[in-house]
């Protein structure tokens, strides 16, 4: 990764992180819904896959117990987090109040 995970998260787009690992069959079940997700708000949203195998300290540092680990941010704060696989619409719900989250 280029930036720093701060960075990544530094910003007035709401940031959803996935933190997963190939080996984790949840994780990558939720991959083709991600990107529908994405296809579907567009600009809206910043999705960011983080592979817990190639990034452990991030993960550590981040307290991910389990994947898949999804974490959203906005300007650099975290707004919500919920592990396990999800409904589209849960994502969706999360992203559209972190719209509004000041």
């Amino acid at each position: 990764m280029n930036a720093s995970f701060e960075e990544l998260v530094h910003s007035p787009t709401p940031v959803l992180v996935d933190f997963w690992a190939t080996w984790c069959a949840p994780c990558v079940a939720m991959m083709p819904l991600l990107d529908e997700l994405k296809a579907e708000m567009g600009d809206r949203v910043r999705i960011v896959k983080i592979d817990v195998d190639k990034n452990l300290d991030l993960a550590v540092r981040m307290k991910v117990l389990g994947v898949p680990m999804f974490v959203l941010y906005k300007n650099g704060r975290e707004l919500w987090r919920e592990a396990g696989s999800l409904p589209k619409a849960t994502l969706r719900q999360a992203i559209e109040a972190a719209e509004k989250a000041a």
